[in-house]
């Protein structure tokens, strides 16, 4: 049983310990363009962003300026990680079971709901187009945040937010899909569709070669760009055709050889998901934060306009995302419909669901969707950063308050919060 449940817990293991590696390196590569975006070399940081880069393939291709290239088309690739997450989770992990999904897609939900409206209405309708990006988690920085706290941060712990971020990142999709659109192409729409169709029949023929859909991806990242819906979408799509074996049918008989090698983990898409991952963790995001999280403080007041988004996103992360999500998982609690993890408390649960506040990666992504005016996105940019610190503090510091008070007592049980888990 134990080495049944060991073989369940390593990959949620190894998954938390990669997230929070990349978090600490997302965190210093944000921290590194501030202070060269701040300093007296600022225009060069600036400059590089614009240089423009041309690819050409049989005499057609694409130009595009070096920062659009970036969160167009690498940031597909991460889009690509969060859909084989989305997939495999629904169909084999925290959101399978209608009683474990519940809680982290309750929360998830409330997350979302309630900073869009603290946003809406702190801000006001001229910068109405912002409402999506107090809806944003970063799971590496939160997890990040988590892996440093050590022991004060249960494995549960780690798994809800897991749950809950990836919950939100599908709720962050849907968003851009629907919401940030510009006019659509309907003949490179066709064509993505086609594609679509081309990865969908690969899959259900038996075709594992990942070549295969990696060849099908790139030519449908390219009809997608062209149809008008964001690139990044594509990377999502692609994801739920690729193949995957549930690693809990893998565990009822006996699939490991001589070797020791377990084949639950040989599904295309359990090997694209590990492949991708470091690349994602260590290259991706921190080249989009390098790229992206370069604002100038004090270059000025901000406009009437500024200032709302500015509030907005400060409201929405700050206490919209704690109140959301809080609120939404104890509804979820007291109505029966879910429980809390095994051994947290709801303390713990009020510092996890603050850290949710940390948007950053994706809240930078939507804003940039959100806002064409560079003024209005510099705004933006500098609300995300605020809020998504000032949530790490107080997500880190009730956390550290929990951790303390269970660390000066003698038993865990002198804690009724902690020795139950309920309120």
């Amino acid at each position: 049983m134990s080495r049944v449940l060991d073989r369940i817990l390593s990959p949620i293991r190894s998954f938390t310990r990669l997230e929070a590696a990349g978090g600490i390196l997302l965190m210093a590569t944000a921290l590194f363009a501030l202070i060269w975006a701040n300093s007296p070399f600022a225009d060069s940081y600036h400059a590089i962003w614009k240089t423009y880069l041309t690819v050409e393939v049989a005499g057609k291709g694409l130009s595009k300026a070096l920062i659009l290239w970036i969160n167009d088309g690498l940031m597909a690739l991460f889009f690509l990680l969060v859909g084989l997450e989305i997939k495999r989770e629904v169909l084999d992990g925290e959101l399978a079971s209608p009683r474990k999904a519940a809680l982290p897609i309750a929360a998830a939900i409330g997350g979302m709901v309630i900073p869009a409206t603290f946003y809406v209405l702190a801000s006001g309708p001229d910068v109405a187009s912002g409402w999506g990006i107090p809806m944003a988690t970063d799971i590496a920085f939160a997890l990040g945040i988590l892996l440093l706290l050590g022991s004060r941060a249960p494995l549960a712990l780690k798994i809800f937010l897991t749950a809950v971020a990836i919950v939100d990142d599908l709720g962050a999709v849907l968003v851009i899909a629907l919401f940030y659109t510009a006019e659509l192409n309907t003949t490179a729409l066709m064509w993505s569709a086609v594609l679509l169709a081309t990865a969908f029949a690969a899959n259900r023929l038996g075709v594992r070669a990942l070549g295969v859909y990696w060849i099908i991806g790139s030519i449908l990242w390219f009809a997608v760009l062209k149809s008008g819906i964001h690139a990044t979408i594509a990377g999502v799509a692609l994801a739920l055709m690729i193949p995957m074996d549930k690693q809990s049918e893998a565990l009822d008989g006996d699939h490991h050889d001589a070797e020791g090698h377990d084949h639950a983990h040989d599904s295309p898409l359990h090997k694209l998901e590990h492949g991708l991952h470091p690349w994602i963790a260590f290259f991706v995001m921190p080249v989009f934060a390098f790229a992206n999280a370069g604002v100038t403080i004090g270059g000025g007041e901000p406009s009437a306009f500024g200032s709302q988004v500015i509030l907005g996103i400060g409201l929405g992360l700050v206490l919209g995302k704690p109140i959301g999500v809080m609120a939404a998982a104890w509804v979820a609690v007291k109505a029966g419909i879910a429980e809390l993890p095994s051994g947290v408390s709801w303390r713990q649960m009020f510092g996890v669901s603050a850290l949710c506040g940390v948007g950053f990666t994706m809240s930078l992504f939507i804003g940039g969707l959100a806002f064409d005016d560079a003024a209005l996105l510099d705004s933006a940019k500098m609300g995300i950063l605020m809020a998504s610190g000032i949530s790490a503090l107080i997500g880190t510091g009730a956390l550290l308050a929990v951790g303390t008070k269970k660390i000066a007592a003698a038993d865990p049980a002198a804690d009724p919060v902690v020795a139950t888990g309920g309120d």
